[in-house]
């Protein structure tokens, strides 16, 4: 699986890194950067510092980190031994009209739901027609967030138990408004603060996504930044 990266507020970019290529990856940012004069450590984050002053910076992923303090040089095995821990994740994914639920094992899809709705775009007429379809796009909307809302709860509810994490994916505000059914609190709360960006959900992307769940996202600053 290939790198991904983004730009992040603030300056830099994030990467996303697979458990298996973390050391490397680690081991060449020191190489570009005048090598490493430290690795901090806490629970939640570690902090690596580079001899020209660049930071690579990773949010513990399925926290704690059984680690803490300051260690001389380049030392991300502890991080690396906790991202390569094998993990049963949940997966959800929705954009408006489409939802993707499952369970993966090991970067592997086990279980999965899949299902699409239609909602139509915006319009542009004026008046009472676009009020009328105002509404009727309204309500599409709010029955292809229930419908995942439904799968979500069917399939994911019943073995949360066995989770060691949920990771979602998709637009923000359909996620928010399904944050908002209070069947499925227990499962928000199991989330993890990243949210893939994924294109509409089918079980291909949900495939995808299992992959992305498991890597450690990096977060390149330069010193200036």
């Amino acid at each position: 699986m290939s790198t991904r990266a983004r730009q992040v507020r603030g300056g830099g970019r994030a990467v996303e890194v697979q458990p298996e290529r973390l050391a490397g990856w680690f081991e060449r940012f020191a190489e570009r950067n005048d090598g490493a004069t430290g690795t901090r450590y806490t629970s939640a984050e570690v902090v690596v510092t580079a001899g020209n002053g660049a930071t690579a910076t990773v949010a513990v992923p399925f926290p704690p980190l059984a680690a803490d303090g300051a260690l001389a040089g380049l030392d991300v095995g502890p991080l690396v031994a906790h991202a390569a821990t094998p993990r049963r994740i949940g997966l959800l994914l929705v954009r408006l009209g489409g939802h993707s639920v499952g369970i993966a094992e090991h970067g592997n899809v086990v279980l999965s739901r899949t299902d699409r709705h239609l909602v139509h775009g915006r319009s542009a007429a004026g008046g009472w027609s676009q009020q009328r379809f105002a509404r009727r796009r309204a309500g599409q909307a709010r029955q292809a967030l229930r419908a995942a809302a439904d799968d979500a709860a069917e399939v994911l509810l019943p073995r949360l138990s066995e989770l060691d994490g949920v990771v979602l994916g998709g637009d923000r505000r359909a996620l928010d408004d399904l944050g908002a059914d209070t069947r499925l609190a227990p499962l928000f709360a199991l989330a993890t603060p990243r949210v893939l960006d994924i294109a509409e959900p089918r079980r291909s992307v949900l495939d995808e996504a299992a992959e992305r769940a498991r890597a450690v996202e990096i977060v390149v600053r330069d010193r200036e930044q």
